[in-house]
C-alpha cells in the first residue's frame, strides 16, 4: 500500500530544520545569547576581580569591616552567592517575558503543546 503522506520521521525531521531556519527561532537564539553572554562575562569579571584581590591585594582584603572576624574578603566571598542568585532570578524573569512566549509559539506550530517543559517534562 502506498500512501503520498510522508512517513512521521522525515516530517519531523523537516518540521524541525524549518524551525531551526525560521526568522523567529534565529529571533529566540539572539534573545537568548543577548541575555546570557554579557551576564556570564559580568559574572567572570566578578569572579576574577575577587580571586586577584584575594591574591594581590591581601592588605584591603584583610580590612575588617564589622567585629573582629568580619573583613572585605569574606563579604566580596558572600556576595559572590548573592550575585549567582540575582543573576538566575534576573534569567528567569527575563525568559518568562522575552524567551518562553517565543519557544512556546515554535513548540505549538511543531505540534508538541503538550510537552511544556521540553522533552524531559
Amino acid at each position: 500500500m502506498s500512501t503520498d503522506a510522508p512517513t512521521p520521521a522525515t516530517t519531523s525531521h523537516e518540521q524541525y530544520l524549518a524551525v531551526q531556519r525560521s526568522d523567529e527561532f534565529a529571533g529566540l537564539r539572539r534573545a537568548l545569547r543577548g541575555f546570557v553572554f554579557p551576564m556570564t562575562v559580568a559574572f567572570f569579571l566578578w569572579y576574577a576581580l575577587y580571586v586577584i584581590l584575594s591574591a594581590y591585594a591581601r592588605g584591603f582584603m584583610g580590612t575588617k569591616l564589622f567585629g573582629s572576624n568580619i573583613n572585605v574578603a569574606l563579604v566580596f566571598g558572600l556576595l559572590q552567592f548573592v550575585s549567582t542568585f540575582l543573576i538566575a532570578w534576573l534569567y528567569a524573569r527575563y525568559a518568562d517575558r522575552k524567551i518562553d512566549p517565543v519557544a512556546d509559539r515554535i513548540r505549538a506550530e511543531i505540534g508538541e503543546v503538550g510537552h511544556e517543559h521540553g522533552p524531559r517534562g
